[in-house]
C-alpha cells in the first residue's frame, strides 16, 4: 500500500496547477474532472454526484485545498487498492502541472527525466504545504545522483551553492530542483545519456523501490533448463523479465517473513548458486560471480528481515531516520533558543540589577564626593588656621632666637675679651722667659762665634794654599794637554800622508800589473813569431840553430814599473818604507 502522504503530495501539485488565479481555490467543476481522473488511474469506482452531495451545505464558489481534503480522503484515498499503477497516477498529475511551471527545452534533461526528478522531489519533500525540499535532502539526492553517474562529489561547490541558497530561503520547490539538475551545475562535463541513466537509477531505487537489479541465470520448474533473466528486487518481491527493458515479465517471487535464502554448492556445471525458499516453491538462481552472488543473498536477506520486523524499505527507513534526526535537531535548536532566551532574559535582569547597582554606586560616589568636598574644605580651613598660628609662633620664636643670639653674642664677646687677656698674660710671661733664655743663648753664641772665627781663619789659609797648588797643577796639565794635542795632530798628518802614499803605491801596483800583462802578451807574440821563423829557417835552409832572445824567467815587477830597480835597491826601499810605517804607528 502506498503511503497516503505521498499520494497527497502528488495530488497537491495537480490542485495547485488548477488554481489559475493563484488565490488558493479551485472551482468545483475542475475538481470534478480531477476527481474523475484520479478514480480512473487509481481504479476506484467513480461517483459523479458524490462531490455535490459532500459540498451541498457549502455552495459559496471555489474550494480551497483544506476544503477539498476531506472529500479526497473519504471518497478516494480510503478506497485505494494496491494493484493500481502508481506511475500512471504520477504521470496524470505531472501532465496537469508541469507545462504551467517549467519549460524543459533549455535544460540538459528530457521531459521524462524531469518527471522522474519531480517524483523524487515528492518523495524527499517535507510533509508541509506548500511543498519544498530542504537543503539536507537536496544534498542527499545530489550525492546519490553523482554516485550513480560515477562523478566525484564536489563539497566545495555545494558549500558555495548552500551559501547562495541560505541568503534566499534555504529550500527549493519542485521546479527549482528540476532546473538545478537540468542546468548541470553539479554535473558539468556529462552528456544527456549519462544524466538520464543516473536519474533513472535513483528514480527506480527511491520511487519504484528497486533495491537491486541485474542479469542472472534461473532454473526452470518444468523443463529444468537454465535461462538468463533480468531480475529486479523490491522490498516484498523479486521480479524477473526477459531483458532489462521490462516489457515482458516472466515471473514474480513474492517475499514474506517465511521465506529464506541459502547458498548452494556448484553442480551441473553451474557456479555461484543460491536458492530462495518460499512456502510453496523454491527457486535456484546462478549469479555471474561470487561477489554478485554474495550481494544478491545479502540484499534478499535484508528484505526478508525488514518484512519480519514490519519495517518499510531501506531508503524509506533512511528518510524517516533523517526526518527524525532533523526533528530532534529542531527540538534541540528550539531548546537551545529557549535556553538562550532565558539566559538573555537573565542577562538582561542582571544588566538591570547591575544598572541599578551602578546608579546606587554613582549616588553613593556623589554623596561621598560631596562629603569629601566638605571634609576637604574643613581641612583647608583648619590648615589655614594652623598656618596662621604657626606663622605667629614662628615670628615669636624668631624674635626670641634673635634676643638669645644677641645675648649669646654679648656673652661670647665678653668671654673672648677674657680669653684675650689671659692669652696676653701668658704671652708676656713667655716673652720674659724667652728674653732670659735669649740672653743666655746670645752669650753662648758669642763664645761659639769667636771659636768659629778662629777656625775659619785657619781653614782659609789652608784653602788658599790648596788653591795655589791647584792653579799650578792646572797650568801644568794644560801645557801637557796642548803638547798631546799637537802630537796627535802631527800623527794624524803623518797617517794621512802614509795613506796617500799607500793609495799611490796601490795605483802604481795596478799600473805595473797592467804593464806586466801587456809585456807578457808581447812576449808571447814574439815567441810565436820566433817559433814560426825557426820553422821556416829549418825547412828552407836546413839550419838547426836555436835563437834565445833572453832569460826565460819571470821579470820582477814593482810599483815603479818592470825592471826599474835591482833586488838590493828594492830591499833597501822596502826596509825604509817599513820603518816609516812603524814610526807613524808609535806616534799615534
Amino acid at each position: 500500500m502506498w503511503p497516503r502522504d505521498e499520494l497527497l503530495k502528488t495530488i497537491w501539485h495537480a490542485f495547485i496547477a488548477l488554481d489559475v488565479d493563484h488565490r488558493g481555490k479551485v472551482s468545483k467543476s475542475q475538481l470534478k474532472v480531477l476527481s474523475h481522473n484520479l478514480c480512473t488511474v487509481m481504479r476506484i469506482p467513480h461517483d459523479p454526484v458524490a462531490l455535490e452531495k459532500h459540498f451541498k451545505d457549502d455552495d459559496q464558489g471555489p474550494l480551497s485545498n483544506e476544503g477539498y481534503m476531506p472529500y479526497l480522503n473519504k471518497f478516494i484515498l480510503d478506497k485505494v487498492r494496491e494493484d493500481f499503477d502508481v506511475l500512471e497516477f504520477n504521470k496524470m498529475c505531472w501532465t496537469l502541472c508541469y507545462k504551467k511551471n517549467i519549460c524543459t527545452k533549455h535544460l540538459l534533461i528530457t521531459d521524462e527525466d524531469s518527471f522522474k526528478v519531480w517524483c523524487i522531489f515528492n518523495f524527499l519533500s517535507e510533509d508541509k504545504y506548500p511543498l519544498v525540499i530542504i537543503i539536507e535532502e537536496i544534498e542527499y539526492f545530489l550525492r546519490k545522483l553523482m554516485e550513480t553517474m560515477g562523478t566525484e562529489w564536489s563539497e566545495e561547490k555545494f558549500s558555495d551553492y548552500k551559501l547562495q541558497l541560505n541568503t534566499k530561503k534555504n529550500c527549493l520547490t519542485a521546479w527549482e530542483l528540476i532546473e538545478v539538475v537540468g542546468m548541470g551545475y553539479f554535473s558539468k562535463g556529462l552528456n544527456r545519456q549519462s544524466m538520464s541513466l543516473g536519474i533513472n537509477e535513483v528514480f527506480q531505487e527511491l520511487i519504484l523501490d528497486v533495491l537491486k537489479q541485474g542479469y542472472m541465470m534461473k532454473k526452470g520448474h518444468k523443463r529444468k533448463n537454465w535461462t538468463e533473466r533480468w531480475f529486479i528486487l523490491r522490498p516484498n518481491s523479486l521480479s524477473y523479465y526477459v531483458c532489462e527493458d521490462l516489457v515482458e515479465q516472466k515471473g514474480k517471487i513474492v517475499l514474506d517473513q517465511n521465506c529464506c535464502v541459502e547458498s548452494l554448492p556448484d553442480k551441473d556445471g553451474k557456479k555461484c548458486l543460491f536458492i530462495i525458499k518460499c512456502i510453496d516453491k523454491s527457486f535456484e538462481i546462478s549469479a555471474s560471480d561470487k561477489k554478485k552472488k554474495q550481494e544478491w543473498i545479502q540484499a534478499i536477506q535484508t528484505c526478508i528481515q525488514l518484512l519480519r520486523l514490519g519495517l518499510p524499505s531501506p531508503h524509506r527507513e533512511a528518510r524517516l531516520r533523517r526526518r527524525e534526526l532533523r526533528q530532534r535537531q529542531h527540538v534541540e535548536e528550539d531548546h537551545l533558543v529557549e535556553k538562550m532566551r532565558q539566559l538573555q532574559a537573565a542577562n538582561e535582569n542582571k544588566q538591570r540589577q547591575l544598572e541599578a547597582m551602578r546608579e546606587k554606586m554613582e549616588e553613593a560616589e556623589a554623596k561621598a564626593a560631596l562629603e569629601e568636598h566638605k571634609m576637604l574644605k574643613t581641612q583647608l580651613d583648619l590648615q589655614d588656621r594652623y598656618r596662621l598660628d604657626l606663622e605667629r609662633e614662628k615670628m615669636v620664636r624668631q624674635q626670641m632666637e634673635e634676643q638669645v643670639a644677641q645675648k649669646s653674642s654679648e656673652l661670647e664677646q665678653y668671654l673672648q675679651r677674657v680669653r684675650e687677656l689671659e692669652d696676653m698674660y701668658h704671652r708676656l710671661e713667655e716673652a720674659l722667659e724667652d728674653e732670659r733664655q735669649a740672653k743666655q743663648d746670645e752669650e753662648a753664641m758669642r763664645k761659639l762665634q769667636a771659636r768659629l772665627l778662629e777656625e775659619e781663619a785657619t781653614k782659609r789659609a789652608e784653602l788658599e794654599q790648596f788653591h795655589l797648588q791647584q792653579q799650578r797643577a792646572l797650568s801644568q796639565t794644560e801645557a801637557e794637554k796642548q803638547e798631546l794635542v799637537a802630537e796627535q795632530l802631527a800623527k794624524e798628518r803623518e797617517l794621512q800622508t802614509a795613506m796617500l802614499q799607500l793609495d799611490r803605491l796601490e795605483k802604481d801596483r795596478k799600473g805595473a800589473l797592467e804593464q806586466y800583462e801587456e809585456v807578457s802578451r808581447k812576449l808571447e807574440r814574439a815567441a810565436n813569431k820566433t817559433k814560426t821563423w825557426k820553422d821556416k829557417v829549418a825547412k828552407h835552409e836546413g839550419l838547426v840553430r836555436l835563437i834565445q832572445p833572453g832569460h826565460k824567467g819571470p821579470q820582477r815587477i814593482t810599483n815603479w814599473g818592470p825592471a826599474s830597480f835591482t833586488d838590493a835597491e828594492l830591499e833597501m826601499r822596502k826596509k825604509s818604507w817599513q820603518e816609516s810605517k812603524n814610526q807613524g804607528a808609535q806616534a799615534q
